[in-house]
């Protein structure tokens, strides 16, 4: 901008930016209980089984969450912990699960990226 410009109109406001988990809320991660448990197929070029769950926040929301890792215990009635995140080629699943976290049990034999998917390390055996 000008000087003429800024002393005719100011700066003005710019404005907030929009939440990329909005359910969420700025918290970093909420519990909730799985109403649904399924899959649903990827965008293109994508191809496979997504598993997603439809999860009732303790604040009341209805979100579509996806379950990350191979294999999970998680069923209707299940109470687990959601976060931030998006499923880049499931289209409006804006949250994962959390592995390892309440009733959502980590992946087992799990070797490298534990941390991610709630996994212990393995015993070593000498």
């Amino acid at each position: 901008m000008t000087l003429i410009q800024v002393v005719r109109n100011g700066r003005g406001v710019k404005p907030a930016r929009k939440l990329r988990s909005p359910a969420l809320a700025n918290r970093p991660e909420m519990k909730g209980v799985c109403l649904k448990v399924t899959t649903t197929k990827p965008k293109k070029p994508n191809s496979g089984a997504r598993k997603i769950a439809r999860v009732r926040l303790s604040s009341g929301k209805v979100i579509t969450a996806y379950i990350p890792g191979e294999g999970h215990n998680v069923q209707q009635h299940s109470v687990v912990m959601v976060r931030g995140g998006r499923a880049q080629d499931c289209p409006g699943v804006k949250y994962h699960l959390v592995r390892g976290a309440l009733d959502l049990g980590g992946v087992a034999n799990r070797i490298t990226s534990r941390s991610k998917y709630g996994t212990k390390k393995p015993k070593q055996t000498a």
